[in-house]
């Protein structure tokens, strides 16, 4: 029977071809005669370009691309959205120079504009998979305006409406969704607390019920239970989602989920709450995050979310899932949807990253290579094309790596519940270390210009950091990727059956081998790129099943056999992330047909083949390739910057950010800071 992993790529397969009949509407983005230079151009801007754009950006958005322009348009009207003019052109960029009060009540105004003009139709209470593909669409271009209002938004409607959509029954949906889609009640999701992060079954924070009154009692017994990062509660929040251990009559049923009101409408904090702010951050100061303290809060029976688990009336523990580890799991559901936004979001990062970097590249000269010559664009150095072209064809693979992941959201099952939980947890980690990276990079590839914040890139570093911490930390997410492929290896061998899940098919095969002597034409074909990337794959899950058993014979717990085994679980989280994301790749470049898109994505797949190889150590470590093939690859990826080169302004042209969501150096840095751009 074919797996739920392979299915999820059919459709993916079956949406992009149907994307390709889409036509664009009159609001969108424009290839490259709208985005060159007013003056100061280099002819390297004027030239044509050698794929359609437009094509290429319905491969990298795939889905409601006029809701999209819609909303950019949308956004570029108001004036809450800061519109600035710089050397003839206008920005729209949120003031990073505000206090944090000013980001705070910003944000508060952006979502007033926004609901007005009916943007969060939708959102909660409409139905089907469209309904569900506008609210990601729209939710990824209000993320590449800012992340303070993303991330207000997404507590909002994907935390505190996904968890009573997810957790909550028919008497929770009448009465709260529709209230949420309005703003009638601003939710909040208090499952963090001080002492309890990642580790969400050790939280503290206690509910108890009173069969006499009928009411849930919940309470916060320590200082380290307070509710902890909590966005939205230090100001706006009226209501949160409460998680917290339920005892029932002396026993520990473990985490719930509860519906408390913590403010009324007039915004005053009701009795038995304590609230306060958690104060200034590195970034993202237009979200309030605040702290909660629980002293005896009361709360009607039917405040328990109870999809999962529900008590009587007169207090007897009803649940149909007997078993509490798979009760526990099923309470972490509203965090796939955090894991898959914030992915998807953290690629659209890396994009504007990349285009300014890149358009500025195009535009900045420095030194000449002649005595007396003309200086020479930026990009046309080979070092700073391997700065950039490798990120930039990483972000084209994890770009596609995130549709594919929606895909399987979009299309969950309880049966492909795992394989989301996995792939979400694996893309989450890679997605938003890439990120970093390449803002770092681009950081510094802008030179001084880099560092004005109205330039973006060194802002959004800081803006976005938080990524690899929240929604789970990468690392113990990765891990988490990990124990579950271990879980896989253990099942096949244990019940003498193929592998069928988590795209693992491949175990079943024959161990795929590498040539001894690698050519240009080897290093670039899809055989073997994915052979490469399975055989690390298979190798280092035999291995860390390997180590994990023979530490268990020596007598270690099977939970400390695991944590001892960090390293080989650190690296096979890796290869199962990469070869999952090649493969997304593949799939995506097999919808195009013959003809110059087809061969840019070849020369992008390739890039994000060899570099992954590159860079990790584990095909030295482990012998999958030699020293000589090892140098081989290096040389390789130089000659594909050097290919890649003259697609470099249309790729990033591609990536459906219009001018104005960029900064002033992608465009006329000159024109940007000169004398007639001050403002006096």
């Amino acid at each position: 029977m074919a797996s739920q992993y392979s299915s999820d790529r059919a459709w993916i397969r079956t949406r992009i071809l149907t994307n390709h009949l889409l036509s664009f509407s009159s609001q969108s983005v424009s290839p490259l005669e709208s985005n060159v230079c007013l003056s100061y151009s280099p002819p390297e801007l004027h030239e044509s370009c050698s794929f359609d754009t437009n094509e290429m950006r319905k491969l990298l958005d795939m889905h409601n691309i006029e809701d999209r322009d819609w909303l950019f348009g949308l956004m570029r009207q108001s004036k809450v959205f800061n519109p600035q003019e710089k050397g003839g052109r206008v920005y729209v960029s949120p003031d990073y120079n505000q206090s944090m009060e000013q980001q705070r009540e910003m944000t508060m105004k952006r979502i007033a504009y926004l609901l007005e003009r009916g943007v969060f139709d939708g959102w909660l209470t409409g139905k089907g998979l469209e309904s569900e593909m506008k609210k990601f669409a729209l939710f990824e271009v209000l993320g590449i305006f800012d992340h303070s209002l993303a991330i207000k938004l997404g507590v909002h409607f994907f935390l505190w409406g996904g968890a009573i959509q997810f957790f909550g029954t028919k008497r929770h949906h009448d009465k709260w969704l529709r209230d949420t889609e309005t703003y009638a009640i601003k939710g909040c999701f208090a499952m963090s607390e001080l002492g309890h992060g990642s580790n969400v079954r050790g939280i503290e924070t206690v509910t108890v019920y009173d069969s006499n009154t009928r009411e849930f009692v919940i309470n916060t017994p320590c200082e380290s239970a307070q509710k902890y990062w909590i966005g939205g509660a230090a100001n706006h929040a009226t209501h949160t989602i409460v998680f917290s251990q339920l005892n029932i009559n002396g026993t520990n049923q473990g985490v719930h989920a509860f519906i408390a009101q913590i403010r009324d409408a007039d915004g005053n904090i009701c009795p038995n709450i304590r609230v306060a702010d958690c104060g200034h951050k590195i970034g993202l100061n237009g979200v309030d995050n605040g702290r909660i303290w629980f002293d005896n809060v009361r709360i009607p029976r039917e405040n328990l979310l109870n999809s999962v688990a529900d008590v009587s009336s007169d207090g007897q523990y009803l649940s149909a899932i007997k078993d509490s580890d798979q009760r526990f799991a099923a309470f972490l559901a509203p965090l796939t949807s955090g894991r898959v936004t914030i992915a998807v979001s953290s690629i659209y990062t890396s994009k504007i990253g990349l285009a300014t970097a890149i358009r500025y590249s195009l535009t900045r000269r420095a030194f000449s290579v002649t005595p007396n010559g003309p200086e020479v664009l930026l990009l046309d150095y080979p070092s700073h094309q391997r700065r950039l072209l490798p990120l930039l064809a990483k972000t084209y693979a994890m770009s596609f790596a995130g549709n594919y992941l929606k895909m399987i959201y979009w299309n969950r099952t309880p049966e492909s519940n795992k394989t989301l939980h996995v792939i979400s947890s694996a893309f989450k980690a890679t997605l938003t270390w890439h990120n970093m990276r390449t803002l770092q990079e681009c950081r510094e590839a802008c030179g001084g210009q880099g560092l004005k914040t109205e330039n973006r890139v060194g802002q959004l570093k800081s803006e976005f950091d938080v990524q690899t911490t929240f929604e789970g930390d990468n690392n113990v997410l990765m891990q988490q990727v990990s124990k579950a492929l271990l879980a896989e290896y253990v099942a096949a061998h244990k019940k003498k059956k193929p592998f069928n899940s988590l795209g693992l098919e491949h175990m079943n095969g024959p161990l795929p081998t590498i040539p001894s002597h690698l050519t240009s034409t080897v290093l670039r074909s899809t055989q073997f790129q994915i052979d490469a990337f399975c055989l690390r794959e298979r190798d280092l899950l035999n291995r860390f099943a390997a180590e994990v058993s023979e530490r268990q014979a020596n007598g270690e717990s099977k939970e400390y056999a695991f944590i001892s085994s960090y390293q080989l679980a650190e690296d096979l989280g890796r290869a199962f992330s990469d070869r999952t994301i090649l493969q997304t790749f593949i799939d995506t470049e097999a919808t195009v047909s013959v003809g110059p898109l087809k061969n840019v994505l070849s020369l992008l797949r390739s890039m994000y083949a060899l570099i992954c190889l590159e860079e990790d150590a584990a095909f030295l470590r482990y012998g999958y390739i030699s020293t000589e093939n090892a140098a081989a690859v290096r040389k390789e990826l130089t000659k594909l910057c050097s290919e890649l080169r003259p697609h470099a302004l249309a790729l990033v042209s591609s990536l459906g950010i219009p001018d104005a969501f960029l900064s002033p150096i992608a465009y006329n840095w000159i024109d940007a800071n000169s004398w007639s751009s001050i403002k006096r």
